[in-house]
Parts: C-alpha cells; sequence; structure tokens
C-alpha cells in the first residue's frame, strides 16, 4: 500500500470537481492511500508570485508543514498547486535565509522529510506504467491523443525536476500503458494562454486555436492533460467550430480500468467527448 498526503488545492474543488473524482478512484483501484490534508490552504496560484514573493511561498509550506506532521510525502493533481508547492519545497531546502523567513511566516520548522509530487510523476514512479497496463480491463486501441503537459509541470526545470523540460515523456508513457496512442506533436509543453484568459482573453484564445490545429496536425482525436487550469483553457477559449475534447488522463485511466462513474466526469466537459470515443466502440474497446 501506498501511502501519500493528498493536496487537492482550489480547483479541483469547483471547476475541476471531475478531476478530483477520477484522481481518487483511480488511486483507490491501485491500492493508493491518499490521506487529505486537514485544514489545507490555497497555494497562492496564480497570483500571490506577483505580489509579495516570502506570502507566495509560506502558503503553500503550510501545506507542507501539514505534510510534514503525517509524515508523508504530499501529491497534488494540480500543476499549478504542484509548482507552487515544489517552489516552497525547493527554497526550503536550498536556500537557508529563504527558509528562516519561511518557518517563521508559516509557524513550523522544516525538517526535510517531505517531498512533493504531482499526481503524475506519483503514478509513473511509484505504481509505474507495467503496473497500471496490468490494470486495464478495456484497452484504448484506436484512440490518439496528444499529451499535454503545458508551462508548470516541467519549469523551471531546476525546481521541479520533473521528466525532460523540453519533450517529457512520462504522461505519453502513461497513456500508452492505458492502449491509446500518444500522437507525435509540437504543442507539449506550449503555453495555453490561462492566465491571460481574463485580461487578456484575446491572447488566450489565439493560444489554445493554435495548439489545438497542432494537435489536429498530429493525427489526435482528443488532447489530455494534467492541468485544470490548461483543461479549462482549452475547453473555454477555443476558437468557435473547434469541437476537440480535453481529458484529464485520470478519466482516461478510470475508462480503461473499467471503474464505475466515469460517465459523470464527462459530463461536466463543457466539449463533448463522446465523438472522440466512437472509436473505442468501433475497435470493441
Amino acid at each position: 500500500m501506498v501511502r501519500l498526503a493528498y493536496y487537492p488545492g482550489c480547483s479541483l474543488e469547483a471547476t475541476g470537481k471531475e478531476y478530483d473524482t477520477s484522481a481518487r478512484a483511480v488511486c483507490q483501484a491501485l491500492g493508493i492511500e491518499l490521506v487529505e490534508l486537514e485544514d489545507w490552504n490555497c497555494c497562492g496560484a496564480t497570483s500571490a508570485h506577483s505580489v509579495n514573493n516570502l506570502l507566495a511561498l509560506a502558503l503553500p509550506a503550510r501545506n507542507l508543514a501539514l505534510a510534514q506532521k503525517l509524515g508523508l510525502d504530499v501529491v497534488a493533481p494540480c500543476s499549478a498547486c504542484y509548482n507552487r508547492l515544489r517552489q516552497a519545497e525547493h527554497a526550503l531546502r536550498y536556500d537557508r535565509e529563504t527558509r528562516a523567513a519561511i518557518e517563521e511566516a508559516a509557524g513550523f520548522n522544516f525538517l526535510g522529510g517531505v517531498t512533493v509530487l504531482s499526481l503524475l510523476e506519483a503514478l509513473v514512479k511509484r505504481i509505474r506504467p507495467g503496473t497500471i497496463a496490468d490494470r486495464v480491463v478495456h484497452p484504448l486501441q484506436g484512440l490518439r491523443v496528444a499529451c499535454y503537459y503545458g508551462c508548470l509541470l516541467v519549469r523551471p526545470p531546476e525546481v521541479t525536476r520533473f521528466d525532460r523540460p523540453e519533450n517529457p515523456v512520462h504522461l505519453d508513457e502513461l497513456v500508452a500503458a492505458l492502449g491509446a496512442e500518444p500522437v507525435a506533436w509540437r504543442g507539449k509543453t506550449d503555453c495555453c494562454g490561462a492566465s491571460h484568459a481574463i485580461t487578456s482573453p484575446e491572447v488566450a484564445t489565439a493560444l489554445v486555436g493554435r495548439l489545438l490545429a497542432l494537435a489536429r496536425e498530429g493525427g489526435a482525436d482528443a488532447l489530455v492533460t494534467a492541468c485544470p487550469l490548461c483543461q479549462t483553457s482549452l475547453e473555454m477559449r477555443r476558437p468557435a467550430g473547434e469541437t476537440m475534447p480535453t481529458f484529464y488522463f485520470t478519466e482516461l485511466m478510470g475508462l480503461a480500468f473499467g471503474l464505475p462513474g466515469t460517465r459523470a466526469w464527462f459530463a461536466k466537459h463543457l466539449v463533448d467527448v463522446r465523438p472522440a470515443l466512437r472509436v473505442l466502440a468501433q475497435t470493441g474497446s
């Protein structure tokens, strides 16, 4: 049994609820016990770091303090949350002056025993794609997906140390373990413009339009992501008439595992996923 402290973050309590539900279901199916942090707080994404640097580190550090009390590594499904928690961990480990300021602000002493993981990273490194493949009962054969990592899983590489920053493969490996085909495409780590969605929606729309065009160029039926901010942007800021859906990777895992509840997850999407899944019916998956 793998036990991890679970930091859902704000988005998974609201617009990304299907990500939270599918993540919990998939982890349970794989024998991972998620221990939700009691009284967790917002990590400060996406604005705290542009307002007050110490606050931007102390907010996620408080959640690390909660994980430290449990004696568990902490997993964050949201890429933005992961990035902020990881930034705090990095500062606590490698910057003595900043560490002292963070500890005073957050009211704890960092003991160095807590590691921050993205959910994708936890599944690929702690469970392994081979074990995930063994759990598959409905292989996603015929489904071609563009694996979209976005900005925050891989940058800055000296902090996240997540896979390969320019051409990551962890999500591709997981998708392949489910029986789907990860396509080669040029937009893996390009920005979706989520941070511009309110202040400059035309910028976000242009960036999303480019990503969807690149995914189609690669032959994809859908995109798959690990970030609720990216998923929202890819659905809400798409050009008129664009119908390519975006899945959370945990939703595809639940589908391949034959878990109940997938229809409820997909019903929360703003873009109909059913056309992309028709290929599975054609192949008997």
